[in-house]
């Protein structure tokens, strides 16, 4: 399925790339040296009204394509990919709701989200159930008043911020997948409660913790589609989030080979610019091919998912899986083109190559993108 830019997707892209040089690329290195959440650029992105891309018109949102909310994601990370994580998640976290929630739900939960005035988080990884959905042990036990929630989910982006949880627990542990149900639940019920944000290698200023729950109990109403529905729905969810790593990626790859462009250009040795010698030439010219071919995955994963195409299963592991393995060889070659000086926190590069990493992990790893790949290749064998 071809695709083309419209004229008012050009024109996102100009506005997300002004405010992104202007705004978001000089608080980068500051969010990652310090590792708080930088609520300013939450507040910017609010105000643009961009967290609420993605969510229908009727409830406060644009209604945008995912194609549109792509070219945000990956111009955000071409400067920052903390805040590019912020408009990510927001999507990742509210389209279980857009998807099987109520119209009550809806109407109470997603407008909120639109105006940015609460934060969400999608919560499903457990630390016993991360590829394998089927092991989940947070179970979720319906009473006369609503359902019970115990256990923990983990590496939860927003965990210890958000208002608003998308989580999937089991109803019925003998059905397997068939037995995960989804919920809506607020920081404010009772029996709810988060663990201590963690420390990570990439991505400091994103909040990630443990949410708990201990016999949380939640309205009936707030389940999100059918009983039994839940893995259908986080499913569907993934499929329409992971072009969105993708762009995230392509855009931390974009935003290295702009320094390393810009770098051979200025730099010399042997009496001239570095850029002149063909090994560096080389590497840039590879560097930026790939680059491009992911950005063309990505676009055209996106494409089929908002035109409901059946192949955007395939398409969706495909270009998370190779724009976040490009993302990882271009932030590493992109140090090699600045030697020494690209190894030194003084240049983005090195921030760049840690926050790039996560994008081969988060949202399945790409060990299991290739698994989807090869099953849809290879069939029932």
């Amino acid at each position: 399925m071809a695709y083309e830019l419209s004229e008012e997707q050009e024109a996102l892209r100009a506005q997300i790339q002004q405010m992104a040089v202007e705004k978001v690329a000089p608080r980068a290195a500051e969010i990652d040296r310090e590792g708080d959440f930088p609520w300013d650029m939450q507040k910017l992105l609010a105000e643009n009204e961009l967290l609420g891309l993605s969510i229908p018109e009727e409830y406060g949102g644009s209604g945008a394509s995912l194609l549109s909310n792509c070219i945000v994601a990956e111009e955000l990370a071409r400067a920052c990919a903390t805040t590019s994580l912020i408009f990510v998640v927001q999507k990742l976290a509210a389209y279980p709701i857009v998807l099987a929630g109520s119209e009550e739900i809806k109407q109470k939960y997603l407008p909120p989200l639109a105006r940015g005035e609460v934060l969400a988080a999608f919560c499903l990884t457990e630390r016993g159930a991360g590829s394998d959905a089927a092991a989940t042990k947070t179970t979720a036990v319906e009473t006369d008043d609503g359902y019970l929630l115990n256990g923990e989910k983990c590496f939860i982006t927003n965990g210890s911020i958000a208002d608003t949880f998308s989580t999937f627990t089991m109803t019925d542990i003998d059905r397997g997948v068939r037995g995960i149900s989804a919920f809506v639940v607020e920081k404010e019920f009772p029996g709810f409660s988060v663990g201590p944000v963690e420390d990570k290698m990439g991505l400091r200023g994103a909040q990630v913790s443990e949410v708990k729950f201990e016999d949380c109990l939640v309205p009936k109403e707030n389940m999100l589609g059918e009983r039994g529905s839940g893995f259908i729905t986080a499913m569907k969810t993934l499929d329409s989030s992971r072009p969105l790593v993708g762009a995230q990626a392509v855009g931390i790859a974009q935003g290295a080979l702009d320094v390393a462009v810009g770098w051979a250009r200025e730099r010399e040795q042997f009496g001239s610019s570095i850029g002149k010698l063909q090994g560096i030439q080389f590497m840039l010219a590879d560097m930026k091919t790939r680059v491009e071919a992911a950005r063309q995955l990505v676009y055209r994963s996106a494409t089929l998912c908002d035109n409901n195409d059946p192949e955007l299963s395939l398409f969706s592991a495909m270009s998370k899986l190779f724009a976040s393995d490009m993302a990882m060889s271009v932030t590493a070659d992109a140090v090699q083109v600045l030697g020494g000086y690209g190894y030194m926190k003084d240049q983005p590069l090195e921030r760049m190559m840690r926050d790039a990493k996560v994008t081969q992990i988060y949202e399945g790893t790409n060990q299991v993108q290739r698994v989807v790949v090869a099953r849809r290749l290879l069939g029932k064998l």
